[in-house]
C-alpha cells in the first residue's frame, strides 16, 4: 500500500480558519491575535486558576530513542484527534521545531501520517517567530556584556574568563562551538573565548518555559548570571539592567500559539527546550492556558523518560504545581528490535528474539515513571512490517507486570486508530490512583540530588567527577544556588552516559565532567560525558531532500 509522505497529507488537508477552532474552546475572535488565516497567539489573560485545578494533565513520554524515532509527537496528536472522537473536551498543548533538527536529521516534527498539526510548513519553520525572539534576546545580552567589556566608563570590572554565557542560533553548526571574537582592533571590542549554543539550548528559552507570567519572565531574565568580576563578585543580567529590554523583545513570544490537528481539533504550540539539554517540556504558560480551556490535556516531554519524562516531574511539575493524572509510555516495535541488539538494516526485519532481549529497555521506563507514582499506559506506535507475534509479546510481556499495553494508529488511520487508547487513558483518569510524588526534594545537597537521578532513574552505580565539576560545585555553593533542581546534560541514545550502550545497561558509572548555571530558569545543569550543546549536521543533512517550487510549494519537511 502506498502512503503519501507527511508534507503532501498536510498539503492536501482544508483547515478550519483558526477563529473557528477557537470557537470550539470558548475563545472570542477579539482575543486571538491573528498571524493569517490559520494560526494566532493567545493573550495571557485566557488563564483560569479554578479551571486548571479541574483539568486532567496526561504525560506523553518515550522509551530510549534510536534513529528512526519514536513518534511521541504523533502519538500525542492522534491521542488529541481519539480524546475529541469518543467527546472529550481535549487539547495538545506540545513544542515548536527547531530548525536544527528540521535541516539536520528529522526534517520537520508537527507528527507524522495522519496525526499531525498544520500548518506543517509554517509549524515547522518560522512559525510565529517565537524561537527568533528568544535568539534575539539572548545574543543581546552578549552584545551588553561585550559592550560593558569595552567600555572604560560604565565597567563593571567582568573577567572575560568568567563568563558563561553564549550566543546562539537555532541551526546545526558545529563550527560555531568554540571560537574568539573581537579579533581586529580595539574598535572591534575585547577579544575572548566564545562561542554559540542552539537556541534551544539557550536559557531564555528555559526561562520562557518555566516562567507563570510576564512579571515572572521579566525577574527570571535579570537573574541569568553571566560571571564574576576580577575581585570574584558574581554579576547577573541586572547588573546590565538588560531584562527590560530582553523582555521588549519577548512581549509577543511569552503568548502560546493557537493551531489545529488534520481533524481540526485544537492544539497550542509554545516553546521548544530540548531534553538531552535543556528541560524539554513545552512552557508551563502553554500547559496551563491548555488546562484553562480543556478537560484533557495532552503534552509530551523529549527523548525517553530518563530525560524528558524525569525533567517534566521534578521541575516542571514541581516549578508550576502541576499534577499530571496519567502517562502514556511510547515505544515501537522497530525501537524494541534496537535495544535487542539488531543493526541498521535489521531493525525493519521482524525478530520476535531481539524484541524480547529490547523489552528489557521497556521495562526500565516503565520502572522509572511507577517511581513518581504513576503507572505507565504503554502505546505501541504501530508500523506497517510489525508482525502480530512481535505486538503480542510486547503486550503480554506487559500484562505480566501489571501493564495495560495498547496499538496505537494514528499515523495510518488517525483519530480512528487511536480510540482504544483515548478510552484507556479516560479510565486511567477516572481510577484516579496515580499519586504524583518528585524524586527528591529540591533543598536536598546537589550531589545528592545527581545521585539519586543517576541510580533510581539511569540506573547507575554512582557518579565521579572531574576536577573542573568539583570546583563549580564550590562556584554553585558560593552562589547560594544548592536548592536548585537538576537538569542533567546528557545523551539521549542510552540510559547510561555512553551513546553506545543501548538496552538496559548494567554496571556503569556516571561522569560528571562540568556544570553550567541556570539561575533565571532556576536549575543545576551537570553536563555528563561529552554532550554538545551546539549539534552538528549528519554526513546527509534532511536539507538535501527539501525542494520549493517557483509558487512556494515546499516537499522535503516530514
Amino acid at each position: 500500500m502506498q502512503h503519501l509522505s507527511d508534507i503532501a497529507i498536510a498539503q492536501q488537508t482544508k483547515m478550519k480558519p483558526i477563529v473557528e477552532i477557537a470557537e470550539k474552546l470558548g475563545i472570542n475572535a477579539d482575543d486571538l491575535e491573528l498571524y493569517g488565516k490559520y494560526k494566532a497567539k493567545l493573550p495571557l489573560s485566557l488563564r483560569d486558576d479554578k479551571k486548571i485545578e479541574k483539568s486532567n494533565l496526561i504525560l506523553v513520554t518515550a522509551i530510549t530513542p534510536t534513529p528512526s524515532g519514536e513518534g511521541k509527537t504523533t502519538i500525542s496528536i492522534g491521542l488529541n484527534e481519539g480524546l475529541n472522537k469518543i467527546g472529550k473536551k481535549a487539547i495538545a498543548v506540545i513544542r515548536e521545531p527547531s530548525l536544527g533538527p528540521v535541516f539536520g536529521i528529522k526534517g520537520g516534527a508537527a507528527g507524522g501520517g495522519y496525526s499531525q498539526v498544520v500548518p506543517m510548513e509554517d509549524i515547522n519553520l518560522h512559525f510565529t517567530g517565537d524561537f527568533s525572539a528568544i535568539e534575539k534576546a539572548n545574543n543581546l545580552l552578549s552584545a551588553l556584556i561585550d559592550n560593558n567589556l569595552q567600555s572604560k566608563i560604565k565597567s563593571l570590572n567582568i573577567d572575560p574568563r568568567s563568563i558563561d554565557w553564549k550566543r546562539v542560533m537555532d541551526m546545526n553548526d558545529r563550527s560555531l562551538r568554540e571560537m574568539v571574537i573581537g579579533l581586529g582592533g580595539y574598535a572591534n571590542g575585547v577579544p575572548r573565548q566564545d562561542g554559540f549554543n542552539i537556541t534551544p539550548a539557550s536559557e531564555v528559552m528555559a526561562i520562557l518555559c518555566i516562567a507563570e507570567d510576564f512579571e515572572d519572565l521579566k525577574t527570571r531574565l535579570s537573574d541569568i548570571f553571566i560571571g564574576f568580576t576580577y575581585d570574584k563578585k558574581p554579576i547577573y543580567s541586572r547588573d546590565l539592567k538588560a531584562e527590560n529590554a530582553m523582555a521588549i523583545l519577548l512581549k509577543d513570544a511569552v503568548k502560546p500559539n493557537l493551531v489545529q490537528t488534520l481533524e481540526e481539533n485544537p492544539v497550542i504550540i509554545h516553546g521548544g527546550p530540548f531534553a538531552n539539554i535543556a528541560q524539554g517540556t513545552n512552557s508551563i504558560i502553554g500547559t496551563k492556558m491548555g488546562m484553562s480551556l480543556a478537560d484533557f490535556v495532552i503534552t509530551e516531554a523529549g527523548f525517553g523518560a530518563d530525560l524528558g519524562a524525569e525533567k517534566f516531574f521534578d521541575i516542571k511539575c514541581v516549578s508550576g504545581n502541576l499534577k499530571p493524572k496519567a502517562v502514556v509510555l511510547v515505544t515501537t516495535i522497530r525501537a524494541m528490535r534496537h535495544h535487542g541488539g539488531a543493526s541498521r538494516d535489521e531493525r525493519r526485519i521482524p525478530n520476535v528474539s531481539k524484541v524480547k532481549t529490547g523489552f528489557a529497555n521497556l521495562k526500565k521506563h516503565i520502572e522509572n515513571v511507577k517511581i513518581f507514582g504513576i503507572t505507565p499506559i504503554v502505546a505501541i506506535n504501530k508500523f506497517q512490517k510489525d508482525t502480530q507475534e512481535e505486538i503480542d509479546f510486547v503486550i503480554s510481556a506487559c500484562k505480566e507486570i501489571g501493564i495495560k499495553a495498547v496499538v496505537a494508529e494514528g499515523w495510518e488511520k488517525g483519530g480512528n486508530g487511536m480510540i482504544e487508547l483515548a478510552e484507556t487513558v479516560v479510565s486511567c483518569v477516572e481510577k484516579d490512583q496515580n499519586k504524583f510524588t518528585p524524586l527528591y526534594d529540591w533543598n536536598t545537597p546537589i550531589v545528592e540530588k545527581i545521585e539519586t537521578i543517576a541510580k533510581k532513574i539511569y540506573g547507575a552505580d554512582g557518579v565521579d567527577y572531574s576536577k573542573i565539576a568539583k570546583t563549580h560545585l564550590g562556584i554553585i555553593k558560593k552562589l547560594g544556588l544548592e536548592h536548585l533542581p537538576i537538569c542533567m546534560a546528557k545523551t539521549q541514545k542510552s540510559l547510561s552516559d555512553n551513546p553506545l550502550r543501548i538496552g538496559h545497561p548494567k554496571d556503569f558509572r556516571v561522569f560528571v565532567r562540568e556544570f553550567e548555571v541556570a539561575a533565571g530558569a532556576d536549575f543545576v545543569i551537570p553536563i555528563l560525558g561529552k554532550m554538545m550543546r551546539m549539534p552538528g549536521l549528519p554526513q546527509t543533512p534532511a536539507s538535501e531532500n527539501m525542494y520549493i517550487d517557483k509558487d512556494g510549494k515546499i516537499s522535503g519537511l516530514s
